[in-house]
């Protein structure tokens, strides 16, 4: 019913994508990632995009990717789109050599617990990067 794909978030067609589907998930409560960095997947359903994610190499710990956007349209929450997206892009993390992914939840129980399902665990990072009510998430992958 779904299929996962890695995308070319260089290419406009597909960077224009992306950024509706953050549009259409995020509203404008985050802003617009640089669609050209990092590795990025379309989630299908049928020929129609519904969901995407994305891991670029993280700046803040050593030798990781963070994970730093999924969303997924409200009609399709419920059917392990995120965690499908996860193991996609850990599997990039390992190709690229990283031992770890590092990402972060803020007010999102949803998203918490699928980074539990997947073995993401708590941690706190030497220098947060974001709100206080921030949660932050490592997973080992090497």
């Amino acid at each position: 019913m779904y299929r996962i794909r890695e995308v070319d978030g260089q290419d406009d067609e597909i960077a224009d994508t992306l950024a509706d589907l953050h549009r259409l998930t995020f509203f404008d409560d985050a802003p617009i990632p640089e669609f050209d960095l990092g590795h990025w997947w379309l989630a299908y359903h049928e020929d129609l995009p519904i969901a995407f994610a994305g891991v670029v190499p993280s700046t803040l710990a050593v030798n990781a990717g963070y994970f730093c956007r999924v969303g997924v349209l409200k009609r399709h929450c419920g059917n392990a789109l995120q965690l499908r997206l996860m193991r996609a892009l850990e599997l990039r993390a390992r190709h690229n050599g990283w031992n770890s992914i590092v990402s972060d939840t803020t007010d999102n129980v949803a998203s918490a617990n699928n980074f539990i399902r997947a073995g993401y665990q708590l941690y706190r990072p030497r220098c947060p990067w974001a709100w206080p009510n921030t949660l932050y998430w490592r997973k080992a992958i090497g």
